[in-house]
């Protein structure tokens, strides 16, 4: 399966991420910005959000209980 969601994917569940994870909704953003990717193969990919590297960095923020 590919790790990968588009930026405007990942930005539509910023709200629920941030409220499951007790965050701002803008630190979720902003890891969401700091977490975008570039095309690999230029014209042919799109930018995109690798879902787990985002992941382990939200869970950097508050850790589990």
């Amino acid at each position: 399966l590919d790790p990968h969601i588009s930026p405007a994917a990942a930005r539509y569940q910023a709200r629920r991420v941030a409220r499951a994870r007790g965050l701002a909704e803008a630190q979720v953003q902003a890891l969401i910005d700091a977490h975008i990717e570039g095309p690999t193969l230029g014209f042919l990919d799109a930018p995109r959000v690798h879902v787990l590297r985002l992941n382990r960095s939200l869970d950097e923020l508050r850790p589990a209980p």
